[in-house]
């Protein structure tokens, strides 16, 4: 027994400092400005999935009826009130800069055709946005593009949109993930649910105690387990409130195998530290852009949405299917 005791008691030893280099306790930061006006928008992928036309055409502008689906999501974060909007790109992809750059020619030449109504979307983002392009050296994970953005950031919340990621509610969804983070002082994360069978694919959390009906705490999450592994079917969808300590987080987190600094593993470190991390569960239609099923599903469900062609859309869904 008593050797029992000291085996248990050398083990502790040892292994709580190593325990406590590899993961450190992570501090809040004092003072941080909960007033969320800045958003990390990760684009630097190079959209294999849409080979080949993603060869010539970043697949963030693939277009969702006939504006690219980066300007919907662009949209949604200035319709919550981030209007400073930080772009984490490679050098390949020239396009989005001068999407959102204002052109006076070409300004002028469509406003003396009659067809400036169709360009005041994307003028109107011009005119409210601030826009930041930041490099991403490599590809070295989510986490990793998070970590290039912390010099604009400074001591203040911040939002992250991931563009692959669309939600169409009646309200723009980092809109509650903003009022949340402020009046709670969390992180808050948007979740959905899906089916178990699809758990898997996402990052799943672990529900703690519920703040209302579409408001949680997060204890832990499991990043794409296996369905008898699952916390729960909410599964993470891409837009976050943060504080600062994500950076000091995802310093902490060790790299997989592949190199890559996952920003769950970050959020996971977060809450089982007793940060407060909150979840939101978002009801609205979410459609992954990331796959050309998903990006497809998106056009249609627009196109029977909107007035000018959901009429056409409908007949020629009948005929077709």
């Amino acid at each position: 027994m008593k050797k029992v005791c000291l085996s248990l008691l050398l083990s502790c030893l040892f292994t709580a400092p190593l325990l406590a280099i590899k993961y450190p306790q992570i501090a809040e930061h004092k003072g941080v400005d909960m007033t969320v006006r800045k958003v990390v928008i990760p684009a630097a992928g190079y959209g294999t999935r849409f080979l080949p036309i993603t060869k010539a055409i970043p697949k963030e502008m693939l277009p969702l009826l006939n504006e690219p689906a980066l300007q919907t999501i662009v949209d949604e974060c200035n319709d919550s009130g981030l209007h400073n909007i930080n772009f984490i790109m490679n050098k390949d992809k020239p396009e989005i800069r001068k999407f959102f750059t204002s052109d006076f020619t070409f300004r002028s030449r469509v406003q003396k055709s009659g067809k400036g109504s169709l360009i005041e979307g994307i003028e109107s983002l011009i005119s409210h946005c601030q826009f930041t392009y930041i490099k991403q050296p490599e590809m070295l994970g989510l986490g990793h593009a998070i970590m290039m953005a912390q010099p604009y950031i400074e001591n203040e919340a911040f939002g992250v949109v991931l563009p692959d990621m669309v939600v169409f509610d009646t309200q723009p969804c980092m809109k509650p993930l903003v009022e949340a983070a402020q009046k709670h002082e969390a992180t808050v994360i948007a979740v959905m649910e899906v089916p178990m069978e699809e758990i898997s694919s996402y990052g799943s959390i672990k529900i703690g105690e519920h703040i209302s009906d579409n408001l949680m705490e997060i204890t832990d999450i499991i990043e794409k387990p296996k369905q008898e592994e699952a916390f729960s079917n909410l599964a993470i969808l891409g837009r976050y409130v943060f504080t600062p300590a994500i950076f000091d987080a995802i310093e902490a987190t060790a790299p997989h195998t592949t190199g890559e600094i996952q920003l769950t593993d970050a959020i996971a470190l977060l809450a089982r530290q007793g940060h407060k991390v909150l979840a939101y569960k978002v009801t609205g239609n979410v459609f992954d852009l990331g796959r050309p099923q998903g990006w497809l599903a998106a056009n249609i469900f627009l196109g029977l949405q909107s007035k000018e062609f959901g009429g056409a859309v409908r007949e020629l869904l009948k005929e077709m299917v």
